[in-house]
């Protein structure tokens, strides 16, 4: 296993392949190995990061820096740490707004950033969509989870995905509840037409916790963006349809020049 130290936590993550560098995030409470069903494939002609994000998976689980500002400062250090050559950013679910963020802020650490099933503003206009969970995991984490997770995926979903999913959320630090009130206020629409990264949102078709019209409104304020559905998928579509998923995120990397010029 491999680890590093960011901002007084330890982080696990796996690298491997080489080529074009990206950095695959998971979404909340989850771990890296979410993104198994595209590893085979990417490795063949790219060098893929993932990373357990503080709390989450094999990494520690600090009572501290579990906000959006900390995460953004860990993936900063992660990069500098791992001497990632400007990396594209994949995040999915709420790491999609850290991959923003990150993009946003730091663009001459980037190449590009590929939010998946991002919340962005649609929690600050659905109070219910996370204020109900947020209560619920004080007062029963694993009845919670265990009736709010199934509702992430799209009809039909195997059963043992869903068990696979909750599993790693119950293992998860409690801490990285933190996370999660911050989206009741948050909303990335001013600051997308400023980006300065090629972006590209891919979206699940049958997302039921964030509409497919959230990534089309973003990508129409962001300049130069598009949006790839994931027919059939809900809100997790590289677990739901990897195989859809990896090739239009293939499809999405070969519209973004490997190393975009910052001015």
């Amino acid at each position: 296993m491999t680890y590093v130290d960011v901002n007084g936590t330890t982080l696990h993550y796996e690298d491997e392949g080489t080529g074009r560098p990206l950095l695959l995030l998971h979404g909340w409470a989850t771990s890296g190995r979410v993104w198994g069903a595209q590893l085979p494939d990417l490795v063949r002609d790219h060098r893929v990061v993932t990373v357990d994000w503080r709390g989450c998976g094999r990494s520690a689980r600090p009572a501290r820096g579990n906000t959006i500002d900390g995460v953004v400062a860990d993936l900063v250090a992660l990069v500098g740490a791992l001497r990632l050559d400007r990396p594209v950013v994949v995040g999915s679910s709420i790491a999609g707004v850290f991959a923003t963020e990150l993009g946003a802020r730091h663009p001459e650490l980037v190449a590009g950033v590929v939010p998946v099933d991002g919340p962005a503003y649609w929690p600050s206009t659905m109070p219910g969509l996370l204020g109900g969970p947020v209560e619920g995991l004080r007062r029963d984490r694993a009845g919670t989870v265990a009736g709010w997770v199934p509702e992430w995926y799209a009809p039909g979903t195997h059963p043992a995905l869903i068990d696979w999913t909750v599993r790693q959320v119950l293992d998860s630090g409690v801490y990285v509840d933190d996370q999660l009130p911050a989206f009741a206020s948050y909303d990335p629409r001013p600051l997308l037409p400023g980006l300065r990264v090629p972006v590209h949102y891919i979206h699940g078709e049958l997302d039921p916790q964030i509409p497919l019209d959230v990534a089309r409104t973003c990508a129409a304020l962001t300049p130069g963006a598009g949006v790839s559905v994931i027919a059939g998928a809900g809100h997790l579509p590289h677990q739901e349809r990897p195989a859809e998923f990896t090739a239009a995120l293939r499809a999405a990397l070969a519209q973004m020049p490997p190393a975009p010029a910052v001015g």
